[in-house]
């Protein structure tokens, strides 16, 4: 028997650097991406909250059907989730932080429930505080005359022509929480949107948007005359 051919037929498949030489030119390793995908590369654990999926899927409310808002489309921090928020405030306030597009429903213990909100140009028109006079489900919406004015396409929706009714379509989606100061309508409102993509962003026009999801939410957490604060 040839021991020099029996040991390269019985030789190991792994590299023996005793046997094999090395490549004259070897190229540097390629990095390659890992495929990505909704889970997490590690533990196979969905990337967000897998309670989202059921806060923010399609509901009917009012006899109205809300489309689930899609979760891969949207940042993760605007989305509903109790923080650690140290304030002065009292349980039970709402905070609208205007730099942070951020809504704060104050808990007990330094916590608090915190929304993802986006702002108009009539958002940022506002600051101080109030309460929250009244609230409404699926409200009516009446451009002011001096929107009218600027946009002359709501003209047939103007207040004499008995304003735009609720809706899915409607700019106040599906509830409104109408701020007063002092005893007057400081025509600042909370509100849901059917522009969900306008959410935590800066956009051309409304007041405080919310997913309508969310404002749902908010909406059946606080009463009538619940102190609000706009910063």
């Amino acid at each position: 028997m040839n021991i020099e051919v029996f040991q390269d037929e019985v030789a190991p498949v792994w590299y023996d650097p005793a046997r094999t030489p090395p490549a004259p030119d070897q190229a540097a390793p390629v990095k390659r991406s890992l495929y990505q995908t909704q889970f997490h590369q590690t533990y196979g654990l969905p990337v967000s909250n897998p309670l989202h999926k059921v806060i923010y899927g399609s509901i009917v409310d009012e006899g109205h059907t809300l489309s689930a808002i899609p979760l891969d489309r949207v940042r993760s921090d605007i989305l509903r989730q109790d923080v650690d928020y140290q304030t002065e405030e009292a349980p039970g306030t709402i905070v609208v932080d205007t730099k942070a597009n951020y809504l704060y429903l104050v808990q007990k213990g330094g916590k608090a429930i915190r929304y993802g909100v986006g702002l108009g140009r009539d958002g940022f028109a506002w600051s101080g505080r109030g309460v929250i006079h009244r609230k409404a489900k699926w409200p009516h919406w009446t451009p002011s005359d001096e929107m009218v004015e600027r946009n002359p396409s709501l003209r047939p929706v103007a207040a004499d022509r008995g304003g735009l009714v609720a809706g899915l379509n409607n700019p106040l989606g599906a509830r409104a929480l109408y701020i007063y100061q002092n005893g007057k309508d400081t025509l600042y409102r909370v509100h849901g949107t059917p522009d969900w993509q306008s959410v935590g962003k800066a956009t051309s026009s409304g007041c405080v948007r919310m997913f309508n999801q969310d404002v749902i939410d908010l909406f059946e957490r606080v009463p009538e005359m619940t102190p609000i604060v706009v910063i």
